[in-house]
């Protein structure tokens, strides 16, 4: 985006010598905390490399989880829809309280207890073969690299370019190069241990933001009141464009709606999700480190908490912004918008970036600043290590079935360079795009494609007589007719405000919400009646890999193939066992030791010794026994915090 252009926009994009010196800190810090985790991690063994050792605690994980999801996409995204339609937006992070519940209490316990690295290794050990491992990889890395790294990097470069005025590329060349070197060398530990930091850094900015926006309108009582006044003096004649809905104020909407309708609320909106929060290598990742199952639903009920945080902290700060610069926020002549913020669909996703310059003071602007740069960074490190590890687990090692943990944690860590170059690239693409409302976007997109995923987990998890051929043919049903909508919708494009339907009826007046519940049951009866026409599994393989046989401590007989891979896995780890004992010991120069630390390599006799400790980690992985005292205690937790939930559901129903 040009910088004549953003001028208009941002007339205070100058940032002061507190405000540098606020950034610098942060950066120093998180550095810091990122080498310090990577000191304390594991880092040659695949298990300490990417599940963090399995001995995360509550409180890092729940804080991952909400800096893996809330970032910087999230924030220019919900403020900006905010700005647009009022609050419904909400509704996604409402729902998402509810959604990591049932991630913490149901979805996991069975990841855990199969003993699973990646969720595409689930359903290998759940249905046999490769196919469905090998598609889920590849469709889980194409959503990563073309959804979340995209957005992040867009909303990213929202507020790097426009809102502070610093040079792109060195901006984001600064944060994608530290945000990669404790990934690749510290793991999953260091990325979460940062995310912890980062997590309190977020919610502290995003609180005084909030403060003072909230401040400056009057109270929460004048937003109720100005929102609806909140109409550019330039409009389109004849149109009802620039004028906030009725609505803005209630999450349920009628049927109809354009923007959020109730059933696509409800019903849409709890698969997408359901899918995000429990069918996801990034978020579910997270709960996979943990300690045990308490620290698994610690960890969900404090993420479900911060949930809470955004409708108060992101949206109506987002129509506070709308209410103070309503022809900047709020422009509908695509003139006046190219003018504006370089967008001729609207400027809703400059709503907060511009209360950051705006209104934030010296100091506290670097520290919202810092603030950005953490849900960045977060939510970059996050799908980095994600899919590093579903690159290395289900599809390098499907390749190279005798790869040595060493080579597995080395093109780990390639890879991650691989979506950092990657990243890089698309920046001019996301400098072009014409988001509109980033958010809607987000969803839309996920909407055609995630919901036979959802699906096909479901129905692994709780209907036992599911095959490997129902769920084969289940997805790619479902993928079709995701695609041809997708299609559809991204090859029609939307009428501009004021502009004549010109769409057939199949998307006009099907929402994506609806369309997102349609796909959904298409591809779970496709499942059920191609499982139903074809023989089932035996149950012999389907131990601890199903909810009725979580707890069961019968041995699991793998299918011919699973076994095939696991003989040929056991016999190079022994080959290698043995080679390290013959090796004689070498002194390690200084130096070497150095870039060892750095790139996150172990000495072989330090490698021996993860390899030989492996086999007692292995025996921790599959048990989800609970101490009833502390199962009471984060059961009655989830009970307070679902009864949160549906009073401000029914608050702003």
């Amino acid at each position: 985006m040009s910088s004549n252009s953003t001028a208009s926009a941002f007339s205070s994009s100058s940032i002061g010598t507190i405000d540098i010196i606020v950034i610098v800190i942060y950066l120093v810090f998180c550095l810091a905390t990122g080498i310090w985790a990577t000191l304390r991690t594991d880092r040659g063994s695949v298990s300490g490399y990417f599940l963090a050792g399995r001995d995360m605690l509550w409180f890092a994980i729940g804080a991952s989880l909400f800096s893996s999801n809330i970032g910087s996409g999230s924030f220019v995204g919900l403020a900006g829809t905010g700005a647009a339609n009022g609050i419904a937006v909400a509704s996604y992070e409402l729902n998402g309280l509810f959604c990591l519940l049932l991630m913490g209490w149901f979805f996991v316990p069975i990841y855990i207890s199969s003993g699973v690295f990646t969720l595409p290794e689930y359903l290998m050990r759940r249905f046999g073969g490769q196919r469905l491992q090998i598609y889920m990889s590849v469709l889980a890395l194409l959503i990563y690299v073309f959804t979340k790294i995209s957005v992040d990097m867009f909303a990213g470069t929202i507020f790097i370019q426009q809102a502070v005025g610093w040079d792109l590329y060195a901006g984001v060349f600064l944060l994608l190069g530290i945000s990669a070197l404790y990934t690749i060398s510290g793991g999953l530990k260091a990325v979460m241990y940062t995310d912890t930091l980062q997590t309190v850094i977020m919610v502290a900015g995003s609180l005084v933001l909030m403060v003072i926006s909230y401040v400056k309108v009057g109270g929460i009582e004048k937003i109720y009141a100005e929102f609806h006044r909140a109409i550019p003096d330039q409009r389109i004649n004849g149109s009802t464009c620039g004028i906030p809905p009725a609505n803005a104020f209630h999450l349920l909407r009628d049927a109809s709606s354009a923007d959020l309708p109730w059933p696509g609320n409800v019903f849409g909106i709890t698969i997408l999700s359901a899918w995000y929060f429990c069918c996801d290598q990034v978020l579910v990742q997270r709960t996979l480190s943990a300690k045990n199952m308490h620290h698994v639903k610690g960890g969900s009920i404090l993420g479900a908490y911060l949930k809470i945080l955004p409708l108060f902290t992101t949206v109506f700060p987002g129509m506070i912004s709308r209410i103070l610069f309503k022809d900047q926020v709020g422009c509908v002549d695509p003139k006046i918008c190219k003018q504006v913020c370089d967008n001729e669909a609207g400027c809703t996703n400059i709503a907060y970036p511009k209360l950051v310059v705006e209104l934030m003071p010296e100091g506290l602007k670097g520290l919202m600043l810092a603030a950005m740069m953490a849900a960045l960074m977060s939510s970059l490190t996050s799908v980095f290590n994600s899919t590093s590890t579903i690159f290395t687990m289900d599809i390098w090692r499907r390749i190279r079935p005798r790869s040595s943990d060493g080579e597995l944690l080395v093109v780990g860590r390639l890879f991650v360079l691989v979506l950092v170059v990657v990243s890089i690239i698309w920046i001019p693409v996301l400098q072009a795009s014409q988001g509109g409302q980033l958010f809607n976007y987000i969803q839309s997109v996920s909407g055609y494609l995630v919901p036979p995923v959802l699906s096909l987990f479901l129905l692994a998890i709780l209907w036992s007589r599911t095959n490997e051929s129902g769920a084969f043919w289940g997805l790619m049903v479902g993928l079709l007719v995701g695609l041809i909508r997708l299609g559809l919708d991204f090859g029609y494009g939307s009428p501009a405000c004021g502009e004549e339907e010109f769409r057939p009826s199949i998307i006009a007046k099907v929402h994506f919400l609806h369309f997102t519940i349609i796909l959904f049951f298409i591809s779970l009866f496709t499942t059920i009646i191609v499982s139903i026409l074809t023989p089932p599994i035996h149950p012999q393989h389907l131990v601890r890999l199903t909810w009725w046989t979580r707890h069961s401590t019968i041995e699991r007989v793998p299918f011919k193939e699973e076994e095939k891979t696991n003989k040929i896995y056991e016999e190079a780890k022994q080959n290698r066992i043995t080679e390290l004992k013959e090796k004689p010991k070498v002194v390690i120069p200084r130096w070497k030791s150095v870039v060892y630390l750095i790139c996150g390599y172990k000495p072989p006799k330090e490698v021996l010794e993860s390899e030989e400790n492996n086999e007692v980690k292995k025996s921790m992985l599959i048990d989800i026994r609970e101490v009833p005292k502390w199962k009471m205690f984060v059961n009655i937790n989830g009970i307070l915090l679902m009864t949160i939930g549906m009073f401000l559901w029914g608050f702003f129903a």
